[in-house]
């Protein structure tokens, strides 16, 4: 298997910082775990030393000011040294036992990605809204890119690193997601799914993501798509 590198954006996450690192490991397949600290204002910066020991290594970085989850990516995959990297969230929607499902298909070397689908499989949901649009980013995406997938929106997905870093990302916010799908897609790319476990938190516990990310991701797989190449 390729050596992983995983990659865990954050922002005020500290409640559940110690817990998702715990289970990365665990899971023993990252042979790299990356935090990227996107400005956090809560315990995040005086948290993220204490973690450090153990393995595989664990490396952090701050962003002084919050600049979003896809430049959070964009800075961890800077450090990943992996020939896959692995997105995972740190706020525990995503079970990082799951991993192992995510990084399976890279054994065939003719895999380049790999996403884990919510809805493959059954799972619960955070709000009809969340799920219908999620729903329908991914339909647009079809629509737009001759595609079949089930869910653009996934926090989990995997990437073999080089090629990463040829699709030139540069989206900071949410829209990362649609992002890298679409220039994938546009390069060729077959995007494999598999499922994967989810439990969505509510506005209450925390969760970021609010209608106007989702405007935004639409208008970004309409601009990707006419961009030229």
């Amino acid at each position: 298997m390729p050596r992983v590198s995983v990659i865990i954006p954050a922002c005020n996450e500290s409640h559940t910082l110690v817990e998702i690192v715990r289970r990365v490991r665990a899971a023993a397949l990252a042979d790299q775990i990356i935090i990227v600290d996107d400005g956090s204002t809560d315990g995040t910066p005086e948290l993220l030393p204490t973690l450090t020991s153990g393995q595989p290594p664990l490396e952090w970085i701050r962003h002084e000011q919050t600049r979003g989850k896809g430049a959070a990516i964009r800075t961890g995959l800077r450090l990943a040294g992996g020939d896959v990297v692995l997105i995972q969230d740190a706020d525990l929607e995503y079970d990082p036992a799951d991993c192992a499902a995510v990084l399976a298909p890279f054994a065939d070397s003719a895999v380049h990605a790999v996403y884990g689908s919510r809805n493959l499989r059954e799972n619960p949901r955070s709000s009809a809204a969340f799920y219908w649009g999620g729903r329908a980013l991914s339909a647009w995406a079809n629509m737009l890119y001759g595609a079949h997938l089930t869910d653009i929106a996934t926090g989990a997905k995997a990437v073999r690193a080089p090629l990463m870093r040829e699709l030139n990302l540069a989206c900071d916010g949410f829209e990362f997601c649609e992002e890298i799908t679409a220039r994938l897609l546009r390069r060729g790319v077959k995007i494999h799914e598999v499922p994967v476990s989810y439990r969505p938190r509510s506005r209450a516990d925390g969760k970021k993501i609010r209608a106007r990310d989702g405007l935004i991701a639409l208008w970004t797989l309409v601009r990707l798509r006419v961009e030229r190449q």
